[in-house]
């Protein structure tokens, strides 16, 4: 079966990510067409990129390196769960992408962005470029929420029934796209 993986995208102290990605987890467990695990960047305490080598090689010499290869090549697609900081993405999320290339490619990748202004739109556009880069499938659907009007006092999410009807359409179409892309991890 499918295997797709819900990107905790943050590693901040008092992040809210946790929240959503699992609202994301909890919407996509009720789904019989894929199996969906959360992954929580913060819990592969990976440091600032220290590959000698080119991840494209896939020589790599660090074991925490090695453990996050292994986790994102076990997994056939993903749905990304970013705020977004300073008109981008987290540092520790592009640091983590950046870790590994081919484990990434010819996958299906959604996204689902929050912030205080634009409900992340900008990192998730951002976060659109650099899967591209390492030849990750960006599907069109894509959730965004607000700080500002999804969450009680900026603390507690209150998914509405809008969400939940994208992130449908979103899960939908990452596994539908991981499914087409099948035959290109195999070869």
């Amino acid at each position: 079966m499918t295997s797709i993986g819900i990107i905790l995208g943050t590693t901040r102290p008092g992040r809210v990510g946790p929240q959503i990605a699992e609202w994301v987890q909890k919407t996509a467990s009720g789904r019989e067409d894929a199996d969906f695990q959360l992954v929580d960047i913060a819990d592969y305490a990976l440091p600032l990129f220290d590959e000698s080598r080119s991840p494209r090689m896939g020589d790599y010499e660090h074991d925490h390196t090695r453990a996050w290869a292994a986790k994102i090549d076990e997994l056939d697609g993903f749905v990304f769960v970013t705020p977004e900081y300073n008109r981008s993405i987290p540092a520790a999320l592009k640091n983590a992408i950046d870790f590994v290339y081919n484990e990434w490619n010819n996958k299906a990748a959604g996204f689902v962005g929050y912030g205080s202004q634009v409900s992340g739109a900008r990192a998730v556009d951002h976060l659109r470029h650099i899967a591209g880069a390492v030849q990750l499938s960006a599907v069109p659907t894509q959730v965004h929420v607000s700080l500002a009007t999804d969450f009680e006092q900026y603390t507690t999410f209150k998914p509405t029934e809008r969400h939940g009807v994208a992130l449908q359409q979103l899960l939908t179409e990452v596994i539908t796209w991981t499914e087409a892309l099948a035959p290109l991890r195999r070869a």
